[in-house]
């Protein structure tokens, strides 16, 4: 078994420049995106609960391009900008925010719950962990079909103490099943910090239980998440063997748009602004070379206005008709399915 305290990365002169100008707008199409969506729950135009990325641009980014585009993604409930880096137009992503039919979910699955079938991307689950065994199964599938393809599996550090976590990780390391599980430690499970909630707090550890590769990487890195993930996703998909990859990294804002975060003090606010991915990404390349304050400046004004296209998209889509409710509860029709709304008569 592997494990790795943290792992390094190559120097930026080995890098193609237009891929890290590609990131850089990536990260900065993820940011943009989450505070607009931040303000359209504000303005209650996007309703139910919304917890957002504002942060993790960089693990985001990292990790989709460490991925293939047929591989399969599962995540939380904290799943925009993955959407988004998956290859989801925008407009289809800030749709389903605003419960529209033009939304990935046809505005009947929110901010929780984004699900795309030809991107890939399996969920969006609004039950912590509820995504671990079906990404296992999933896995199943992939190895029973003898695929090519790799299941990638998010989740917040506070999932890795459920038994769903155990369970998956175990069943994973049985049957040599092409999965990756990713825990984005942002150091708070809701609001509590995971030294609190966590005997081993070091999660990556926990993949020595299941003989599994178990590492950690600096979440704020992108191509330090990049490389770690691409390594554990080759080695998944070419030797059938499970790992457990944990970036950490800093949640700029409270669990969800609705939490004031009391629980953290000045001084952890001020360290988490400081690791702002976006801030050492850009003053990264710019000393690097790869692009001038004007270009990087170029590359943020064009996400801020494919996020405002976006916003525009959702607000100008129709809503779902009632009578619509029940036409995607079974993916097939089942007999004697109940269509009545909540003021039919029973008879």
């Amino acid at each position: 078994m592997t494990e790795t305290i943290e792992a390094s990365r190559p120097a930026l002169p080995g890098e193609d420049p237009e891929t890290l100008r590609r990131y850089y707008r990536d990260m900065v199409l993820v940011r943009r995106f989450e505070e607009r969506a931040a303000q359209g729950y504000t303005q209650a135009k996007i309703g139910g609960y919304c917890h957002l990325n504002l942060g993790e641009e960089a693990t985001v980014v990292g990790l989709l391009a460490a991925m293939r585009p047929t591989d399969y993604l599962f995540t939380n409930y904290r799943e925009h900008g993955y959407a988004l880096a998956k290859g989801i137009e925008p407009g289809r992503v800030m749709a389903e925010l605003y419960g529209r039919t033009t939304g990935t979910s046809k505005g009947w699955g929110g901010s929780m719950h984004l699900f795309d079938v030809p991107s890939r991307l399996l969920g969006g689950y609004g039950i912590v962990g509820g995504q671990l065994p079906l990404a296992v199964g999933a896995a199943l599938a992939v190895d029973y079909r003898r695929d090519d393809d790799v299941v990638v599996c998010q989740m917040g550090d506070g999932t890795t103490n459920i038994g769903a976590f155990h369970e998956s990780l175990n069943l994973a390391a049985l049957w040599r099943l092409p999965v990756v599980f990713v825990v984005i430690n942002n150091n708070l499970g809701m609001g509590t910090t995971v030294e609190r909630s966590s005997a081993e707090p070091e999660l990556f550890r926990r993949a020595a239980a299941y003989r599994m590769p178990g590492e950690r990487v600096d979440g704020t890195d992108l191509l330090a998440v990049r490389d770690t993930a691409r390594r554990l996703i080759d080695q998944a998909r070419e030797e059938g063997t499970p790992a457990l990859l944990e970036t950490v990294s800093h949640r700029l804002k409270g669990h969800s748009v609705v939490d004031p975060a009391k629980y953290r003090s000045e001084t952890e606010i001020a360290a988490a602004r400081a690791a702002d991915p976006l801030i050492r990404f850009r003053a990264e390349l710019v000393a690097a070379g790869v692009v001038d304050d004007d270009g990087a400046d170029a590359l943020e004004q064009s996400a801020a206005e494919e996020v405002d296209a976006a916003v525009a998209f959702a607000e100008a889509s129709p809503h779902p008709e009632p009578s619509s409710l029940f036409d995607h509860t079974y993916a097939t029709p089942v007999r004697g399915e109940d269509r009545r709304l909540p003021a039919d008569p029973l008879f």
